[in-house]
């Protein structure tokens, strides 16, 4: 069942009654469910936030949007792993199935949230981000002023986020060489820098270090499968690439300088990857 529903309120309640009368359909344990879940928005002019209590009072002329999918919401995924806290920011790693950040569907599923409630009053802005479906390293700040901050190190390319991936087949050796695939995406100039990472397992699969020079989106993915080696497990751009092992594509490097000093984090390869790398 997916349900949109926008409701201005004309008589003051609590917002969980104010949803069940306008969406019948749906009982008050589901309601409460989706509202925790992050499915629910108050809107009071310009102002917007994220309902999760049921019982929160909601006045004449304010607004309720309630976007609900129960497929979306019945979803789980792995945790995310806080694999290093610098106080002002923090790393994680974010599995496949999860979110960077929540949508108007909901946030249950997202880094940002997870976050959120593991470390308590600390607030998190996002940095940077990773497909749903891909895996690795995120970075997170815990003050507007830190995330622009880091913001402007990735604009001016000042950090290195280096990922490995999975494709289809065997690259020729001229393109190896070349180690490039500037074609442009969305009408705008990107590049893809790789090369291969350990020995080439097999004709059918090619283990590759990815550099980004430029982030657009889905840009490893869309670049790979435009020379014809889509990352492997790729339901939107691959053909014949299926993986049980899901997406082939992990962010596994972040450095850059940070208080005068040098910063590497590093991400160890699943062990259904480490195979194609000659690593055990």
């Amino acid at each position: 069942m997916k349900i949109s529903k926008t409701i201005l309120v004309a008589t003051p309640g609590l917002a969980v009654d104010l949803l069940a009368a306008a969406v019948p359909e749906l009982s008050k344990g589901r309601l409460k469910d989706a509202m925790n879940k992050g499915a629910v928005i108050w809107r009071r002019g310009k102002q917007t936030k994220r309902l999760r209590r049921a019982q929160s009072p909601v006045a004449a002329g304010e607004q309720l949007e309630l976007n609900y999918d129960d497929d979306l919401l019945s979803r789980q995924c792995e945790a995310a792993v806080l694999l290093a806290d610098e106080r002002t920011f923090s790393v994680w790693y974010k599995p496949p199935g999860m979110l960077s950040q929540g949508n108007e569907w909901g946030d249950h599923l997202s880094l940002l949230r997870f976050a959120e409630q593991q470390l308590g009053n600390r607030a998190v802005f996002l940095i940077h981000r990773l497909d749903r479906e891909a895996s690795g390293l995120l970075l997170l700040a815990h003050s507007p002023k830190l995330a622009a901050a880091l913001s402007q190190l990735i604009a001016g390319r000042q950090m290195a986020k280096h990922y490995q991936v999975l494709v289809r087949g065997k690259l020729a050796d001229e393109l190896l060489h070349k180690g490039v695939i500037d074609l442009p995406l969305d009408g705008k100039k990107c590049e893809t820098h790789f090369k291969l990472a350990g020995v080439q397992p097999s004709a059918q699969h090619t283990l590759l270090d990815i550099q980004l020079i430029s982030g657009r989106k889905h840009q490893i993915r869309r670049h790979f499968a435009a020379i014809g080696h889509a990352v492997m497990g790729d339901p939107r751009y691959g053909e014949q690439n299926q993986d049980p092992a899901g997406l082939g594509l992990q962010a596994v490097e972040l450095s850059f300088q940070f208080a005068g000093q040098p910063k590497l984090y590093h991400y160890t390869l699943p062990k259904a990857l480490r195979r194609y790398a000659g690593t055990n």
